[in-house]
């Protein structure tokens, strides 16, 4: 059994009372964590506010070094974070799982710590000088989602703590146990109150919904549904809390009729089920040209039935359960809604506990609920188009704008498609492909900000203009 507290101020705190996390490959219990209070989060909150003035001081060249340590340490770390992951979120530990996580943990961190935003010099002449200069906030609040829950953890953490501002984070009750693991190992270089996490289930207290109104948290960076960023966003209101919201999507991806089905099927494939399709910007409609869309088809049948699924923990899974019963029942709800109007070419049908079988539904009317909603789970609509015009506007047709994806043969035409696609991100033959150096976020209901990179570092700043 796997127990860990929570750490404020850096100590670790046990919690009045605690709840237990599953394992969603076996539904057996894998630890506990501990169930915060409200006074719980004031104290992480006083013990961030409190270490704020030293850590914002550091030296520039310090506080990188702080941050590229963290960044080893993670390294040491990994394979035991790793499989916590997997006992607690299901994916493998192998493929695109628990270790992969953890390698793009580790180097979104070695490259966040790398970066910097000097003071720059926009007039300097007789009429006199104007600097510019980035300063941390404050106290940084962290909400982050069950899906990948180490790697957007390190996604907030890092660029906070590198702007000089100090972290207080709430992981989902799915999956909290890794993130209380990392946060207490992070903890080992820092100074006491940098970084804390609380955890609950929200039977104590509902504390996200604390964190979003807390008078002593300057900014939310939250990871998660278009309905709860939705609370978030007005939770923060009155205190005109700085937010970063990368919220849901229904990303599409556009199939030209140049292109050699089989010689995408395996990017299609994983662009749309990689961490079984639980991934916000993943796959999740698909556009083929009616010249392909049978051979399309049949290549993404072909490729799926290769692809193993199974408890994540026994080496050589490709795909594991979906997280948490919640979700499994809307996958559910959406392929028992799209078998009745469409034509199910693989899957369907699901398997015990909280496994479901990878689902390609053809066929279907452009209002149905598995095209319209998102449907975060291993299912995807393959959508019939005769004219790109058309592909394109029923790709733009959603509330959500996070990523997007254009796939031919002929790179400058699909780039010139990908220009018109509505989305925060927009690859060429690939889809989700996102990289530490290149800014990501949505447009529309997606949400507002940018992480990663230079334009990802700014948003835990206030820009000060100063003139002299």
């Amino acid at each position: 059994m796997l127990d860990f507290s929570m750490t404020i101020g850096g100590r670790q705190v046990a919690g009045r009372d605690v709840f237990a996390v599953h394992n969603p490959a076996s539904g057996a219990v894998v630890g506990h964590a501990p169930n915060a209070t409200l006074a719980d989060l004031d104290a992480a909150v006083a013990a961030a506010r409190a270490a704020f003035p030293g850590w914002a001081a550091l030296p520039d060249d310090q506080r990188a070094a702080a941050c590229a340590a963290l960044a080893g340490k993670l390294g040491e770390h990994a394979e035991e974070i790793a499989r916590l992951i997997t006992l607690e979120q299901g994916k493998p530990l192998g493929a695109l799982g628990s270790r992969f996580e953890m390698g793009g943990a580790q180097a979104w961190a070695g490259h966040t710590a790398s970066l910097s935003l000097p003071m720059a010099v926009i007039q300097d002449d007789s009429a006199g000088r104007i600097e510019l200069h980035h300063k941390p906030i404050g106290v940084v609040g962290s909400i982050t989602p069950w899906n990948w829950p180490v790697m957007i953890a390190i996604w907030h953490i890092l660029p906070a703590l590198r702007a000089g501002n100090c972290v207080v984070i709430k992981p989902s009750p799915y999956t909290p146990l890794s993130t209380l693991r990392t946060v207490a190992i992070l903890n080992t270089l820092l100074p006491p109150g940098v970084l804390n996490v609380v955890t609950s289930d929200d039977r104590l207290a509902n504390i996200g919904a604390a964190m979003a109104t807390h008078e002593g948290i300057g900014k939310i960076v939250f990871t998660g549904s278009c309905a709860t960023g939705t609370r978030v966003m007005q939770g923060a209101a009155p205190t005109m809390k700085r937010l970063t919201l990368e919220l849901g999507g229904n990303d599409a991806g556009i199939v030209l009729p140049d292109c050699d089905p089989a010689a995408i099927a395996e990017g299609l494939f994983w662009g749309a089920f990689i961490n079984n399709g639980q991934t916000c910007a993943a796959m999740k409609r698909l556009y083929v040209h009616d010249s392909l869309h049978d051979a399309v088809c049949d290549a993404l049948v072909a490729y799926a039935r290769t692809v193993p699924m199974g408890d994540g923990i026994v080496e050589g899974m490709a795909l594991g359960p979906i997280n948490n019963r919640m979700q499994f029942d809307k996958v559910a709800r959406l392929v028992a809604d799209a078998a009745r109007d469409g034509t199910v070419l693989l899957g369907g049908a699901p398997d015990d506990g909280l496994f479901f079988p990878v689902t390609l539904v053809a066929d279907l009317p452009a209002d149905a609920p598995l095209i319209v909603e998102e449907q975060f789970g291993p299912a995807l609509p393959i959508i019939r188009y005769h004219d790109v015009e058309e592909a394109v506007a029923a790709a733009n047709d959603s509330d959500n704008g996070l990523g997007g994806s254009v796939w031919s043969r002929d790179a400058d035409r699909a780039r010139d498609i990908a220009l018109r696609l509505d989305c925060g991100s927009v690859w060429v033959n690939r889809h989700g492909a996102i990289q530490p150096n290149a800014p990501f976020g949505g447009v529309k209901r997606s949400g507002f900000g940018r992480e990663f990179g230079e334009q990802g570092l700014a948003e835990m700043t206030e820009l000060q203009t100063v003139f002299c």
